[in-house]
């Protein structure tokens, strides 16, 4: 008998919008799973031989890229910060839709950007990938949350962070200054996996075909 397949999940703001589709491709996980009160981070899923696993976003990439679990879901921007070699990301679920952005505090921005900078951001590689492009030398503090104070305690003059409708920089006093990257889920797998396990396959192949569907049908009452 085969193993059971093994699909992380990200905690946090792409979940939500995952489940449907998850469940449209006969994903479904038991009913422990939607028990507020349990603290379990692995559960069975109804009427198939996987099991999910429910981590970090960025723990998604690092179970998938080592084999740990064989699929999984995850934000463009885990893809594109790790860039593991074992990694493949072959549907784009058009879904948890942001953006990756440079912020500072509002009033004041320069014309010019100096040879150095300090930045806050949970995404060190992005980071440094998108400065260097504009000749800029950026010492990345990394941070893995409340962001928006990096800037107005001096901790950094930048930030760069996810945004979806702005509102929580502009609270802070801060305001977007450039896009570094469109965001959405993708579909993941482990590249052994895929050519190892037809399942695998055949769930890409599920997944591929129900965005296909919305896509065509989002096209058609439009």
């Amino acid at each position: 008998m085969p193993k059971n397949l093994t699909f992380a999940i990200p905690k946090g703001r792409i979940l939500e919008e995952a489940l449907p589709l998850m469940a449209r491709a006969g994903v479904v996980p038991d009913a422990e799973f939607h028990d507020k009160k349990s603290r379990a981070l692995s559960f069975a899923c109804e009427g198939s031989d996987m099991r999910l696993i429910r981590v970090r976003a960025f723990d998604v990439a690092t179970f998938v890229a080592h084999g740990a679990a064989q699929v999984g879901i995850v934000g463009s921007d885990v893809v594109e910060e790790f860039n593991y070699e074992d990694l493949y990301a072959p549907v784009d679920l058009n879904i948890g839709h942001c953006h990756l952005s440079v912020a500072e505090i509002d009033g004041e921005q320069t014309q010019s950007l100096p040879s150095h900078l300090r930045v806050a951001s949970k995404y060190p590689n992005l980071t440094r990938r998108h400065f260097e492009k504009l000749g800029v030398q950026a010492e990345v503090v990394k941070l893995n949350g409340a962001m928006e104070l990096a800037p107005t305690l001096g901790l950094s003059s930048r930030i760069v962070d996810l945004v979806s409708t702005g509102r929580t920089l502009k609270e802070n006093g801060l305001i977007e200054t450039s896009k570094i990257l469109d965001i959405s889920a993708r579909l993941i797998v482990n590249r052994a996996a895929l050519k190892t396990d037809e399942r695998v396959g055949a769930l890409v192949e599920r997944f591929r075909a129900l965005v296909t569907e919305a896509r065509l049908e989002a096209g058609a009452s439009a």
